[in-house]
């Protein structure tokens, strides 16, 4: 067969790291020149991993705040994670006696004082409430007082908070007023309150942050993107420290109803603190959970000029889309995998480098085994792979899922325990990973991996490291 115009295949071996590149060489019939592409799929080729050292582009976390069922502090958050507590519970928020699952992770005791305005909050959705008080309590946390506050450049800090369900619960109320008393009651507040973006903007406007400020909605891998996007503004120069993660209010009729009709969730409501079992055999759903995990990302060299803390280092991310349907993963694990490796691609990092990864494991039939097979496909049979499951004990809080373990992520890399995977009766035999049962462990992490996949088909995955100058 004649060359030209024609696809000549070549394996190239590349040393590093003992793994193969395979390349496709094409030829232009009009062109002499040979170039270069990648071939596909992307599992079977691999690079020289090479992380960022400049410190404008280096994206490191200075702070972290988090809302959820165990409270408004990071620590206190991931030692009861670490104490294998459970938090899902019975929902109360409002009468779910007729719908077939009846449990959740539902915040009680959630307290905005000293950080939301009484009046302006009287007319948000939780998930804007949820957003304030996480996102201001990252900024204390990444010791950004007033004083200090006053100190940045506004106009290269900038806020990226994604929600997956926006205000359902106010777009619900306001459903039931339209029917039950017509149109003019219904709050002047509501269409403006219901714009997702609007969540970030209220952040920006209360820090005075003028940098970009908006919001992603990727369902449950809404998290990543948005730490993503926004180390992407980092890099690019765009800005020197912007506020990112996830948030979501679940709890109303509309959105366990709609959950429930799709048939995703777990019905053991007899037993809630069981409900959420990921990889466990008896898995039948996930549970429903709310909350909020946000980060400060900043450039290295923006942290180091004004002596910030610095809690992480975030190496880079990927994001895809399987476009195959919208609730399963591809059975192939295909799109998983890609990002994977995409993934450690960006961020520069072996495979062979990774020690730790938080899964996105909601308990669910289908999604636990493909993201277990995709992890196979990358990692193949490597020992000293520690792997857990924050929804064990939290359920699925949606957007803020990824926030949350983003968090439960870098507290591990901090504290070197991992909390455990709760609920690990009878391990699915598909799981040959380490997945830290029912009890803590001790474990130094060199390369963290962070995975969240989200209806539509959307997967994502992030790496963190502890920083090293």
């Amino acid at each position: 067969m004649g060359t030209q115009g024609h696809l000549r295949y070549a394996p190239l071996l590349a040393s590093t790291h003992n793994t193969i590149r395979k390349s496709v060489f094409v030829k232009s019939p009009t062109n002499t020149a040979t170039t270069h592409r990648r071939l596909l799929p992307p599992h079977i080729y691999a690079v020289a991993p090479k992380r960022e050292n400049d410190a404008k582009k280096r994206v490191v976390i200075t702070g972290m705040g988090v809302v959820s069922v165990f409270g408004s502090e990071v620590d206190t958050f991931y030692e009861r994670l670490l104490a294998g507590e459970n938090g899902v519970v019975s929902i109360d928020k409002f009468d779910a006696s007729e719908f077939p699952t009846r449990i959740g992770g539902q915040i009680h005791g959630f307290d905005s004082d000293g950080y939301i305005n009484n009046k302006q909050g009287r007319r948000m959705d939780d998930y804007q409430r949820y957003s304030l008080v996480a996102g201001k309590k990252a900024v204390e946390h990444a010791s950004l007082g007033v004083h200090e506050l006053s100190k940045i450049d506004k106009e290269r800090a900038g806020v990226l908070v994604g929600t997956g369900l926006g205000a359902s619960t106010l777009q619900f109320d306001s459903t039931v007023t339209l029917f039950e008393k017509g149109y003019k009651k219904i709050s002047p507040f509501h269409t403006l309150y219901s714009i997702p973006s609007i969540g970030p903007a209220f952040l920006s406007m209360d820090l005075g942050f003028i940098g970009p400020t908006y919001s992603i909605a990727t369902a449950c891998a809404t998290s990543n993107f948005c730490f993503c996007a926004a180390a992407n503004h980092i890099r690019e120069g765009v800005v020197d420290l912007m506020i990112a993660g996830g948030v979501e209010a679940s709890f109303n009729p509309i959105t366990l109803g709609g959950f429930s009709a799709c048939k995703a969730l777990s019905q053991r409501n007899d037993d809630p603190q069981t409900a959420s079992r990921p990889w466990d055999q008896s898995r039948d759903g996930f549970v429903l959970s709310e909350g909020a995990g946000i980060l400060v990302m900043e450039s290295l060299e923006h942290a180091m000029k004004r002596d910030a803390p610095i809690l992480a280092e975030f190496l880079g991310g990927a994001v895809n889309c399987d476009a195959y349907h919208i609730t399963k993963s591809r059975p192939d694990a295909f799109g998983i995998t890609s990002c994977i490796q995409k993934c450690l691609l960006n961020s520069g990092v072996s495979v062979e480098e990774v020690n730790y990864i938080n899964a996105h494991a909601t308990s669910t039939t289908v999604g636990d085994i493909t993201e277990i097979n995709a992890l196979k496909n990358v990692f193949k049979k490597r020992t000293g792979i520690k792997m857990n499951a924050t929804k064990s004990m939290i359920g699925h809080a949606i957007a803020a899922a990824g926030g949350m373990e983003a968090i439960a992520t870098i507290k591990a890399i901090q504290t070197g325990w991992l909390h455990p995977t709760i609920n690990q009766f009878d391990l699915d035999p598909e799981v040959e990973f380490d997945t830290v049962p029912n009890h803590k462990q001790q474990h130094e992490i060199n390369v963290a991996i962070s995975n969240s996949f989200g209806f539509g088909g959307h997967n994502s995955v992030v790496a963190f490291t502890a920083f090293k100058p």
